[in-house]
């Protein structure tokens, strides 16, 4: 019996390296290209709205969403355009590789990744995917199930979100964070120690609403600094954006069942369509998480009695796009086709994106960096506007040269501060610029 089950384990881990080896000579020719696929919008003018949020479930699909494409402007950022269409960094880069983060070019369009693959767990209460930095919240029953889903950010490799089945315990507006002392240890050595406890405010990095989770120390809460929705970057928590987390707050009770996964390879049905999203490039790849997924395909084929283009699986493994890919159709021209990719017309603002105050002489600024190249201080300056709490900069030309400058500040504490920070977030060593007194 032991030597089968050894056969059998040795047959599984063969196929998985075959298949590794495959993905990675797809991912390296995806790479020598450097070009991304755009996908066709339905023929028309733009829409002014997609949905984003909520969505109705039937009850044989695992799909929701459509994707759109949407033309930049001048002075866009993607995590402007994340937070507008409630995306995480996450999903909107890895949808458009090659895109630069902070100084897209002018007029590029971009895909906005709309369309989700529900987990593979059962529809009732929070379900979070850590892979997809994506939290899912069900209501109803079978015969009229809803979902509203919105991006987090998630524990960092040293400080992971926790995983498995869990409730919200209580909740509360306007939190006070009381500083765990792992934390406080380690922002002791960088030099930014921390009270026992923030109170509610701008500094205070639970925001305005926390939904206490049952395992114990680990919260689902707003943030002080949207930029990081869609990024590993809190220490254990599920992290929101601020509009949100206030909607999930509101329509969540105590005692909510809470179950957190981490699914990167995702298969789901709509309209007859059998469609795939990855979220783990193939040099991360999970063999465990991968088989589970690699067996559910072959059901699929036996059920349906059709063989798999497994040309594309391969194709989608590569790119790890996070978006749901059409793979199959269950019974040749049964599927209702493939939901069509809409373009959606540019807001006129952008929900959230961080003002900059005109800059005053008589007032305290920080000289951020001063360098030759312009889209390096516009890419330094939209870095900074995004920190949180936001420090304001802008770019200003001088001679041969760019000066990303920061402020206006009330006074020296606040312009100090802002030194601080600069130098504990992002390694800058900014340079205090004394006010101009009037004369």
């Amino acid at each position: 019996m032991c030597r089968i089950i050894d056969l059998s384990l040795l047959s599984i881990w063969l196929r998985l390296i075959v298949l590794f080896i495959l993905i990675l000579f797809f991912h390296g020719c995806a790479v020598m290209k450097i070009v991304q696929e755009k996908l066709q919008p339905l023929p028309g003018y733009p829409e002014e709205k997609i949905e984003r949020n909520e969505f109705s479930i039937a009850k044989e699909d695992d799909v929701i969403g459509r994707l759109a494409l949407i033309r930049l402007e001048k002075g866009d950022t993607l995590p402007d355009i994340a937070r507008h269409f409630s995306l995480g960094i996450n999903g909107v880069s890895a949808a458009n590789p090659g895109v630069d983060v902070w100084v897209p070019e002018d007029g590029e369009r971009i895909v906005l990744p709309l369309s989700f693959i529900l987990p593979d767990a059962l529809r009732k209460g929070i379900v979070i995917n850590l892979a997809a930095m994506r939290l899912f919240q069900f209501k109803g029953d079978s015969k009229s199930l809803e979902v509203s889903t919105y991006p987090v950010g998630i524990g960092t490799e040293e400080r992971p979100s926790p995983m498995g089945q869990m409730y919200v315990e209580f909740k509360t507006t306007r939190p006070t964070w009381h500083v765990p002392a792992s934390i406080a240890e380690d922002h002791r050595k960088k030099g930014d120690p921390l009270p026992a406890e923030v109170l509610p405010g701008p500094l205070n990095p639970l925001g305005e609403y926390a939904l206490y989770l049952s395992k114990s120390s680990y919260l689902i809460h707003g943030t002080n600094k949207p930029a990081s929705i869609g990024l590993r970057a809190t220490n254990g928590c599920i992290r929101l954006y601020p509009e949100d987390v206030k909607k999930l707050y509101e329509n969540t009770p105590v005692n909510t069942p809470v179950r957190i996964v981490n699914q990167p390879y995702l298969i789901g049905q709509r309209n007859g369509v059998v469609y795939m999203e990855v979220h783990a490039p193939p040099e991360d790849l999970d063999a465990v998480e991968f088989d589970k997924i690699y067996t559910k395909l072959r059901n699929i084929e036996k059920e349906s009695g059709r063989t798999l283009d497994w040309s594309k699986v391969k194709k989608v493994l590569a790119e790890a796009r996070g978006i749901p890919v059409p793979i199959f159709e269950i019974r040749q021209g049964s599927g209702k086709g493939v939901a069509e990719t809409i373009e959606v017309k540019h807001p006129g603002e952008l929900y959230g994106r961080p003002e900059i105050p005109e800059l005053k002489t008589e007032a305290w600024s920080v000289l951020a960096a001063d360098v030759r190249d312009e889209i390096d201080a516009v890419r330094l300056a939209a870095i900074i506007n995004h920190q949180g709490p936001q420090i304001p900069a802008r770019v200003l030309s001088k001679n041969v040269s760019y000066r990303v400058i920061a402020g206006p500040f009330n006074d020296i504490r606040e312009a100090k501060d802002a030194v601080k920070h600069l130098k504990i977030d992002l390694e800058i060593d900014g340079i205090l610029i004394e006010p101009v007194k009037k004369r």
